[in-house]
Protein backbone atom coordinates (compact mmCIF):
# COMPACT_ATOMS: atom_id res chain seq x y z
CA UNK A 1 0.00 0.00 0.00
CA UNK A 2 1.68 3.45 -1.10
CA UNK A 3 2.38 5.74 1.60
CA UNK A 4 0.97 9.18 1.75
CA UNK A 5 3.39 12.03 1.22
CA UNK A 6 3.16 15.04 3.50
CA UNK A 7 1.77 17.30 1.16
CA UNK A 8 -0.83 15.03 0.18
CA UNK A 9 -1.45 14.55 3.94
CA UNK A 10 -1.51 18.68 4.46
CA UNK A 11 -3.67 19.18 1.66
CA UNK A 12 -6.41 16.24 3.05
CA UNK A 13 -6.13 18.18 6.12
CA UNK A 14 -6.87 21.35 5.12
CA UNK A 15 -9.70 20.70 3.36
CA UNK A 16 -10.85 18.93 6.26
CA UNK A 17 -10.78 21.73 8.59
CA UNK A 18 -12.34 24.14 5.61
CA UNK A 19 -15.53 21.68 5.38
CA UNK A 20 -15.73 21.69 9.33
CA UNK A 21 -15.09 25.46 9.20
CA UNK A 22 -18.21 25.64 6.67
CA UNK A 23 -20.56 23.18 8.30
CA UNK A 24 -20.18 24.87 11.63
CA UNK A 25 -20.74 28.27 9.53
CA UNK A 26 -24.17 26.62 8.14
CA UNK A 27 -25.21 25.38 11.76
CA UNK A 28 -25.03 28.92 12.49
CA UNK A 29 -26.87 30.02 9.75
CA UNK A 30 -29.76 27.57 10.38
CA UNK A 31 -30.02 28.22 14.35
CA UNK A 32 -30.30 32.05 13.54
CA UNK A 33 -32.74 31.60 10.95
CA UNK A 34 -34.52 29.34 13.39
CA UNK A 35 -34.55 31.79 16.09
CA UNK A 36 -35.74 34.78 14.10
CA UNK A 37 -38.59 32.36 12.40
CA UNK A 38 -40.15 31.48 16.01
CA UNK A 39 -39.73 35.49 17.04
CA UNK A 40 -41.62 36.23 13.52
CA UNK A 41 -44.33 33.84 14.10
CA UNK A 42 -45.06 35.42 17.26
CA UNK A 43 -45.52 39.07 14.89
CA UNK A 44 -47.42 36.86 12.24
CA UNK A 45 -44.72 37.40 10.12
CA UNK A 46 -42.53 34.47 7.37
CA UNK A 47 -38.61 35.07 7.74
CA UNK A 48 -37.81 33.53 4.50
CA UNK A 49 -34.77 31.48 4.11
CA UNK A 50 -33.36 34.17 1.97
CA UNK A 51 -33.05 36.23 4.82
CA UNK A 52 -30.31 33.22 6.85
CA UNK A 53 -27.48 34.96 5.69
CA UNK A 54 -28.30 38.80 6.42
CA UNK A 55 -29.26 37.71 9.86
CA UNK A 56 -26.04 35.96 10.26
CA UNK A 57 -23.77 39.19 9.28
CA UNK A 58 -25.98 41.40 11.20
CA UNK A 59 -25.28 39.28 14.10
CA UNK A 60 -21.79 39.16 13.41
CA UNK A 61 -21.26 42.74 13.28
CA UNK A 62 -23.74 43.61 16.44
CA UNK A 63 -21.33 45.13 18.36
CA UNK A 64 -22.37 47.53 20.74
CA UNK A 65 -18.64 49.39 20.28
CA UNK A 66 -19.77 49.48 16.50
CA UNK A 67 -22.96 51.02 16.42
CA UNK A 68 -23.06 54.57 15.04
CA UNK A 69 -25.73 56.64 16.92
CA UNK A 70 -27.36 59.12 14.78
CA UNK A 71 -25.97 62.57 16.24
CA UNK A 72 -27.99 65.34 17.43
CA UNK A 73 -27.41 68.42 19.81
CA UNK A 74 -29.32 68.35 23.14
CA UNK A 75 -31.20 71.37 23.61
CA UNK A 76 -33.34 70.87 26.91
CA UNK A 77 -33.34 67.87 29.35
CA UNK A 78 -36.70 67.50 31.43
CA UNK A 79 -36.43 66.34 35.08
CA UNK A 80 -38.83 66.24 37.95
CA UNK A 81 -37.86 64.32 41.34
CA UNK A 82 -34.43 63.25 39.43
CA UNK A 83 -36.78 61.35 37.16
CA UNK A 84 -35.96 62.65 33.03
CA UNK A 85 -39.56 63.75 31.43
CA UNK A 86 -37.86 64.10 28.36
CA UNK A 87 -35.53 65.82 25.90
CA UNK A 88 -35.80 68.35 23.45
CA UNK A 89 -33.18 67.82 20.60
CA UNK A 90 -32.10 68.74 17.31
CA UNK A 91 -31.34 66.23 14.62
CA UNK A 92 -29.62 67.91 11.25
CA UNK A 93 -30.10 67.38 7.83
CA UNK A 94 -29.61 63.86 6.17
CA UNK A 95 -30.47 61.23 4.35
CA UNK A 96 -32.06 58.31 5.40
CA UNK A 97 -33.09 54.63 3.27
CA UNK A 98 -36.74 54.03 3.82
CA UNK A 99 -39.56 52.16 3.02
CA UNK A 100 -43.47 52.25 3.09
CA UNK A 101 -44.96 49.50 5.05
CA UNK A 102 -48.91 48.81 5.58
CA UNK A 103 -49.11 45.29 7.21
CA UNK A 104 -52.35 44.22 9.55
CA UNK A 105 -50.68 44.93 12.58
CA UNK A 106 -47.77 47.42 13.52
CA UNK A 107 -45.75 44.79 14.73
CA UNK A 108 -45.79 43.16 11.04
CA UNK A 109 -45.19 45.96 9.37
CA UNK A 110 -41.53 47.26 11.42
CA UNK A 111 -40.42 43.13 10.85
CA UNK A 112 -41.24 43.12 7.72
CA UNK A 113 -39.51 46.61 6.78
CA UNK A 114 -36.51 45.87 9.33
CA UNK A 115 -36.01 42.50 7.20
CA UNK A 116 -35.74 43.97 3.89
CA UNK A 117 -33.43 47.42 5.65
CA UNK A 118 -31.30 43.97 6.84
CA UNK A 119 -31.06 42.93 3.33
CA UNK A 120 -30.04 46.80 1.83
CA UNK A 121 -27.41 46.78 5.18
CA UNK A 122 -26.30 43.64 4.21
CA UNK A 123 -24.38 44.00 1.12
CA UNK A 124 -27.74 44.27 -0.89
CA UNK A 125 -26.87 47.47 -2.35
CA UNK A 126 -24.62 48.47 -5.44
CA UNK A 127 -21.45 49.54 -2.88
CA UNK A 128 -21.73 45.37 -2.38
CA UNK A 129 -20.45 46.39 1.26
CA UNK A 130 -21.57 46.01 4.36
CA UNK A 131 -23.09 49.27 5.56
CA UNK A 132 -22.99 49.11 9.14
CA UNK A 133 -25.63 49.38 11.53
CA UNK A 134 -26.76 53.06 12.95
CA UNK A 135 -29.09 53.87 15.82
CA UNK A 136 -31.82 54.02 16.59
CA UNK A 137 -33.93 52.44 13.54
CA UNK A 138 -37.14 54.71 13.46
CA UNK A 139 -40.51 53.88 12.13
CA UNK A 140 -42.55 56.90 11.39
CA UNK A 141 -46.26 56.09 12.66
CA UNK A 142 -49.76 58.61 11.85
CA UNK A 143 -52.68 59.05 13.77
CA UNK A 144 -56.45 60.29 13.55
CA UNK A 145 -56.79 63.75 14.34
CA UNK A 146 -57.81 63.07 18.12
CA UNK A 147 -54.95 60.83 18.95
CA UNK A 148 -57.44 58.08 19.64
CA UNK A 149 -55.78 55.50 17.19
CA UNK A 150 -53.30 54.61 14.71
CA UNK A 151 -53.19 54.42 10.63
CA UNK A 152 -52.24 51.12 9.35
CA UNK A 153 -49.46 52.82 7.24
CA UNK A 154 -45.75 53.35 8.82
CA UNK A 155 -42.56 54.11 7.07
CA UNK A 156 -38.96 52.16 8.93
CA UNK A 157 -36.12 54.37 8.11
CA UNK A 158 -32.47 53.78 8.68
CA UNK A 159 -29.62 56.62 8.94
CA UNK A 160 -27.45 55.95 6.64
CA UNK A 161 -23.51 56.19 8.45
CA UNK A 162 -21.59 59.52 8.19
CA UNK A 163 -19.40 58.10 5.30
CA UNK A 164 -22.24 57.04 3.07
CA UNK A 165 -24.37 60.83 3.42
CA UNK A 166 -23.04 62.27 0.15
CA UNK A 167 -23.14 59.60 -1.74
CA UNK A 168 -25.33 57.34 -0.22
CA UNK A 169 -25.46 53.36 -1.91
CA UNK A 170 -28.04 52.60 -4.57
CA UNK A 171 -30.40 49.86 -3.02
CA UNK A 172 -31.64 46.88 -4.99
CA UNK A 173 -34.70 46.61 -3.56
CA UNK A 174 -36.66 49.37 -5.41
CA UNK A 175 -39.64 49.70 -2.67
CA UNK A 176 -36.43 51.25 -0.55
CA UNK A 177 -36.49 54.49 -1.18
CA UNK A 178 -33.24 57.02 0.17
CA UNK A 179 -35.00 60.20 1.14
CA UNK A 180 -33.36 63.48 2.81
CA UNK A 181 -35.27 64.74 5.92
CA UNK A 182 -34.59 68.01 6.77
CA UNK A 183 -33.26 69.79 10.21
CA UNK A 184 -36.01 68.41 13.12
CA UNK A 185 -36.20 69.22 16.53
CA UNK A 186 -37.66 66.51 18.62
CA UNK A 187 -38.90 65.98 21.95
CA UNK A 188 -37.70 62.37 23.24
CA UNK A 189 -39.42 60.22 26.02
CA UNK A 190 -37.78 56.61 26.77
CA UNK A 191 -39.59 53.92 27.33
CA UNK A 192 -39.18 49.74 27.30
CA UNK A 193 -41.04 46.37 25.90
CA UNK A 194 -43.26 45.65 22.94
CA UNK A 195 -43.99 48.53 20.62
CA UNK A 196 -47.63 47.48 18.99
CA UNK A 197 -50.58 50.15 18.84
CA UNK A 198 -51.65 50.08 22.08
CA UNK A 199 -47.99 50.63 23.64
CA UNK A 200 -47.75 53.14 21.08
CA UNK A 201 -50.65 55.32 21.70
CA UNK A 202 -49.94 54.86 25.56
CA UNK A 203 -47.21 57.12 25.13
CA UNK A 204 -48.37 59.29 22.96
CA UNK A 205 -50.68 60.26 25.17
CA UNK A 206 -48.00 60.15 28.14
CA UNK A 207 -46.11 62.63 25.97
CA UNK A 208 -48.32 64.57 25.30
CA UNK A 209 -49.47 65.19 29.36
CA UNK A 210 -46.14 66.28 30.18
CA UNK A 211 -45.24 68.57 27.13
CA UNK A 212 -45.90 72.41 28.59
CA UNK A 213 -46.67 73.05 24.67
CA UNK A 214 -47.52 69.77 22.62
CA UNK A 215 -49.58 72.07 20.24
CA UNK A 216 -46.12 73.36 18.73
CA UNK A 217 -45.68 69.77 17.76
CA UNK A 218 -47.31 67.81 15.23
CA UNK A 219 -50.35 66.40 16.06
CA UNK A 220 -50.82 63.20 13.78
CA UNK A 221 -47.40 62.55 13.06
CA UNK A 222 -45.03 61.09 15.52
CA UNK A 223 -41.43 58.63 15.58
CA UNK A 224 -40.85 55.45 17.84
CA UNK A 225 -37.28 55.22 17.58
CA UNK A 226 -35.77 51.63 18.43
CA UNK A 227 -32.43 51.08 19.52
CA UNK A 228 -32.84 47.05 19.96
CA UNK A 229 -33.90 45.02 17.11
CA UNK A 230 -37.32 43.99 17.16
CA UNK A 231 -36.94 40.02 18.23
CA UNK A 232 -35.47 41.61 21.52
CA UNK A 233 -37.96 41.16 24.06
CA UNK A 234 -37.41 44.19 26.68
CA UNK A 235 -36.55 46.90 23.99
CA UNK A 236 -35.04 50.43 24.37
CA UNK A 237 -37.31 52.95 22.46
CA UNK A 238 -38.64 56.18 22.23
CA UNK A 239 -41.51 58.71 21.37
CA UNK A 240 -40.34 61.47 19.12
CA UNK A 241 -42.84 64.02 19.06
CA UNK A 242 -41.63 66.56 15.82
CA UNK A 243 -41.89 69.98 16.44
CA UNK A 244 -43.65 72.01 13.62
CA UNK A 245 -41.55 73.86 10.98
Amino acid sequence: MAEESPDSAYHSNGSSLEEEGERMEDEEQERLLSYWQSVGRGHQVDVPREMAEPIQQLTRNNNPQERQSIPFTLIQRKEKLGDLLYEKRQYGKAKWACIKMKGKQYEQSICLGFMKLMRYICEQNSSGLYLGITIPIVTIVHTNESQSEMTQSVTVAYYLPEVLQDEPPHPFDSDIIIEEWPSTIVYSRSFRGITNEDSIMREINLLAAILESPELCLQDTFIIAGYTNPAAANRHNEIWFLQRP
